[in-house]
């Protein structure tokens, strides 16, 4: 049985929905309907984590690797508070290379997903965020993710134009007005689907 740990904020713990539904247990099961034998996800993932916070948590909740796939999501919380993004790029980077560690060294094996864009729900409203502003910044921090991660030989995954969806479409957001329902899940694993299987059986 392969070994899946996902790392995150929440996003990846699935803040508002059922733990069926967090978009790793989603991809796991999607994964071994497809014959590819992979367990549940070994989650550290947290509501409100940055990349500061994961840190501190992977080194309490100390994983026991090798794992045979590596997701990574972090970044919105840093994005929220204001936090610079030379620091932000600093420290995901370290996070990058702890993921890489965790999968034996193995680039291919970690999956990166970008950061989603909260400016366009009903919380930002409430938070008289400009939905623009947030955007932009989203934007410029998924370049950082996205060069980070190219550089290192990772697997990038871009999920950011699915939450924009629900500017639109209520329906993808949970009771909360700010974290994604099930159905932005569902889009969600569709998108990483081949990314994650490549990561674990091999090839592009």
């Amino acid at each position: 049985m392969k070994r899946f740990l996902a790392l995150g904020d929440s996003y990846t713990i699935g803040e508002g929905v059922a733990a069926s539904d967090r978009w790793p247990n989603r991809l796991a099961a999607l994964l071994r309907a497809e014959q590819v034998e992979v367990s549940d996800p070994e989650i550290v993932a947290r509501t409100g984590w940055t990349t500061d916070e994961l840190s501190s948590a992977i080194d309490t909740a100390a994983p026991q690797g090798p794992f045979d796939l590596v997701s990574l999501l972090v970044g919105v919380n840093d994005q929220y508070r204001g936090l610079e993004i030379e620091g932000f790029r600093r420290r995901f980077t370290t996070l990058l290379q702890r993921s890489i560690a965790f999968a034996s060294g193995a680039p291919s094996s970690v999956v990166v997903v970008s950061i989603p864009d909260w400016g366009v729900t009903p919380f930002a409203r409430e938070q008289r965020r400009a939905m623009l502003k947030v955007a932009d910044e989203i934007d410029a921090f998924n370049r950082v993710v996205r060069s980070e991660v190219s550089q290192a030989g990772a697997r990038f995954v871009d999920v950011t134009p699915i939450s924009r969806v629900a500017l639109n479409d209520p329906a993808l957001l949970a009771s909360d007005g700010l974290h994604p329902s099930a159905s932005m899940y569902r889009l969600w694993v569709e998108q990483i689907l081949a990314a994650a299987r490549a990561a674990v059986v091999g090839g592009d």
